[in-house]
């Protein structure tokens, strides 16, 4: 249902109203579609709601993300433009809703266009507000009123076209803005982090470079040395085409006969290609961290473990007894244990991005080195893994979760205390 609420109007006499929409909200639908067990009755729900009123954009932004997150990916982007076509703000009410009231200002595009905030605030009693914005921010006036603002807009390898409309958008917003930084954030290109950070003597970013389809098939023909693609390049490397996401298309090429294989099967304009680097332990297994950054402390949010270099959380060995009991000890002394061996690494990257909240993809070199592959505010990060084989996740999540309300609580209580 659509509901007119008071804008912030600060400085105006008449507060102008806004067309908002309830939402069930990223954490809940994602819990529905991951446990499975009441997926039908909520989809029936939504479905009958909106098929009695087609003004029920809630109902219709919710249908978008439960069919994104069964994996038709085009049909949900064309439910949710729909939606937003008639409808730009959308409302979850976590707990009582008497904690902080957030403004995150999103992009359309799928789930791992936008920092799914959602899912941070489970358990807590936010109130959270999605406005989603294209070409540029609406006034300060035309917005519902809220304690804090959040740019939870993610840096985008093909683009980052909403991030670049948005420079210095925030300069002048009445509230406090976390993240409010959409130049910062549009660095974190994996090219852009690599450059940032090479020769670093405590972070180690793979030597990566954007190379278009004709260059890399002269390379993959001999007509080009592969060192001319960026200095020290050697075979093999790491090829994925540009703006893909959760290793589609991502592979290992060993020779130039390879590459020239792997370009007749991905038919991409662009390509990261990156310098390999085994990251494997004593054991022979990779070990890939994601670890979160609130207010500068890290956060350890999950630890994938396979026998396979390229490691996601979905696709690792996470099956395996041996594998969760070394996740959870892991989470369990990661405070005192891998936080303090990188203290100097979290703490540059912390100084070089300038981000109040952002996430990083890791791992560690048997001789002790911090490596980064991937840096971004928009990783997904939720706490919906089931209890009874992975106990020690709430815990840890809950601690995460709590760091994020807070630092949302500190920055809406600096706004009361201004006023």
């Amino acid at each position: 249902m659509l509901q007119d609420v008071a804008a912030t109007a600060s400085g105006s006499a008449e507060p102008k109203r806004v067309r908002l929409a309830a939402s069930q909200g990223l954490a809940f639908l994602g819990r529905t579609v991951f446990e499975g067990v009441r997926l039908q009755a909520v989809w029936d729900e939504l479905s009958a709601r909106f098929m009695a009123d087609a003004n029920d954009v809630g109902a219709l932004m919710d249908l978008s993300t439960l069919v994104q997150m069964s994996g038709d990916r085009a049909k949900g982007l064309e439910l949710q433009a729909a939606a937003i076509e008639q409808c730009r703000f959308y409302r979850t009410v976590h707990g009582t809703g008497a904690g902080p009231k957030i403004l995150a200002f999103m992009t359309p595009g799928d789930l791992m266009a936008n920092t799914p905030i959602d899912f941070l605030l489970e358990g807590s009693d936010a109130e959270l507000t999605v406005c989603y914005v294209d070409a540029g921010l609406p006034a300060p006036s035309e917005v519902p009123e809220h304690d804090v603002a959040f740019l939870a807009i993610g840096q985008s390898d093909d683009g980052s076209r909403a991030l670049s409309h948005l420079r210095a958008a925030f300069d002048a917003w009445p509230r406090p803005v976390v993240n409010g930084h959409p130049e910062r954030i549009a660095e974190l290109s994996r090219d852009g982090v690599a450059d940032r950070f090479a020769g670093h003597p405590n972070v180690l970013c793979p030597a990566t470079r954007r190379v278009d389809r004709a260059t890399l098939a002269a390379a993959a023909s001999g007509e080009t040395p592969l060192e001319a693609l960026h200095l020290g390049l050697r075979f093999p490397v790491i090829v994925r085409p540009i703006g893909s996401h959760a290793g589609n298309g991502l592979e290992k090429i060993e020779t130039r006969e390879a590459l020239a294989v792997y370009l007749v099967t991905h038919l991409a304009d662009e390509f990261f290609v990156a310098a390999f680097l085994d990251y494997s332990g004593p054991d022979g297994l990779f070990r890939k961290l994601r670890v979160v950054f609130v207010d500068g402390r890290p956060f350890v949010s999950h630890m994938a473990v396979s026998g396979r270099w390229m490691v996601h959380y979905l696709n690792a060995d996470m099956g395996e007894v041996d594998n969760r009991n070394a996740e959870a000890e892991m989470m369990a002394s990661f405070d005192a244990g891998f936080a303090q061996r990188h203290a100097s690494a979290f703490q540059a990257l912390v100084d070089g991005f300038g981000l109040d909240y952002f996430g990083i993809d890791c791992a560690e070199t048997q001789d002790g080195r911090l490596v980064v592959f991937e840096v971004d505010v928009a990783m997904i990060v939720h706490a919906m893994d089931p209890a009874d084989l992975y106990p020690y996740k709430k815990p840890a999540m809950a601690k995460l979760f709590d760091a994020v309300v807070g630092a949302f609580s500190k920055s809406a209580q600096r706004r009361r205390l201004a006023a």
